[in-house]
């Protein structure tokens, strides 16, 4: 679906199609995540807003059918880097209607990811690869958690930033919560070569709506 002049056509890499070796995959994982990246970065700050704001209507349309009245949920989101979507004035309001809100902190590298519910008043600190988390405050799981996608593809799979952190969380969390990868339409690829470690999402949002599934 075509939703503006920054909409850009899924890229299928032959690289990777010949062969599912997992170090062949990691190396075009790599090329495209690069790829996606700097084409986001490439988008003006207006234009990536303006893709949050067209989200947050069909996020909570989402998950008030999935998983009931937002106010009674603990819904995990990110603190936005490298260009990601920011999607902090929504959260602060879910936080006004009741919600709980939580964002991920890196407990020990390579562990899973905890939560820890956020405020906007609550006290931040520098947390792992320098990205802000709440200062302190009993680890939480979440109902519902919201993951940033660099890419995307149509069977729920997604392409992050390579450390393996979002596939042990969803190993390591019981109960499981609802997720749904968050991202621009142009992000979506034809297919990310999962392979057994990576775990598929339940949902994906894009500014154009609800894309898996469909």
């Amino acid at each position: 679906m075509k939703t503006g002049p920054d909409k850009l056509p899924p890229v299928v890499s032959t690289a990777a199609e010949e062969s599912h070796d997992p170090r062949d995959v990691a190396q075009w994982r790599k090329a495209e995540r690069a790829r996606l990246l700097e084409e986001r970065a490439a988008l003006s700050a207006a234009l990536r807003q303006t893709a949050a704001e067209l989200i947050t209507p069909h996020l909570e349309a989402l998950i008030r059918a999935r998983a009931g009245p937002l106010e009674h949920l603990i819904i995990s989101a990110w603190w936005p880097i490298k260009a990601e979507l920011n999607l902090r004035h929504w959260l602060a309001d879910l936080v006004g209607r009741g919600a709980t809100v939580a964002l991920p902190v890196v407990l020990l590298p390579g562990a899973p990811l905890g939560f820890r519910r956020w405020t906007p008043e609550c006290r931040m600190v520098q947390g792992f690869w320098k990205i802000p988390i709440p200062a302190d405050g009993p680890e939480i799981i979440p109902d519902v958690s919201l993951a940033p996608v660099v890419g995307w593809d149509a069977a729920g799979f997604r392409l992050g930033y390579g450390g393996g952190y979002f596939d042990r969380t969803l190993a390591a969390l019981s109960p499981r919560p609802f997720v749904i990868g968050v991202g621009l339409e142009a992000a979506q690829v034809d297919t990310i070569f999962p392979l057994p470690h990576d775990i598929a999402m339940d949902a994906v949002v894009t500014e154009a709506g609800l894309r898996y599934p469909h």
